[in-house]
């Protein structure tokens, strides 16, 4: 599934792109996986996203500056470098990773995706791979 970019993200990106307001936590974004079977939707927000907990998860900061963005993808997109999640053993209170999303410093959803496949780790050194890709596409 592609990702999807919310409605909220839309909106922090424009005012930061034409009214230089950013996110008052600063300027990096934080990727984490979600546990619930949910579908991102352009009007989720990261109230609607469980966000994995225990078997040594840890949410992964994106560092502002650091994304590649294409000059000659068509629609244009940026792309993150591949991020590795690696896991102590099984998560607390759901065992099941659905996919990824993406949050600015203040906890506002920018953009989401649901994996093709769920993943489930069980043992220590079990790793997960996501490479989010932020894709902007003119509309039609």
């Amino acid at each position: 599934m592609a990702g999807v970019l919310a409605n909220v993200g839309a909106t922090l990106i424009l005012k930061s792109a034409f009214n230089k307001v950013h996110a008052s936590g600063g300027n990096n974004y934080t990727l984490k996986l979600f546990t619930n079977n949910y579908t991102p939707l352009t009007t989720s927000t990261a109230a609607n996203f469980t966000e994995a907990a225990g078997g040594g998860y840890a949410a992964i900061t994106l560092t502002a500056g650091s994304w590649t963005v294409s000059t000659s993808n068509v629609p244009r997109d940026a792309a993150y470098a591949q991020q590795t999640f690696t896991f102590t053993g099984a998560l607390t209170d759901t065992a099941v990773v659905y996919g990824y999303y993406v949050v600015d410093a203040d906890g506002v959803l920018v953009f989401a995706e649901r994996a093709s496949s769920t993943f489930t780790p069980a043992t220590n050194g079990d790793t997960y791979k996501v490479t989010p890709i932020f894709t902007l596409a003119n509309a039609s």
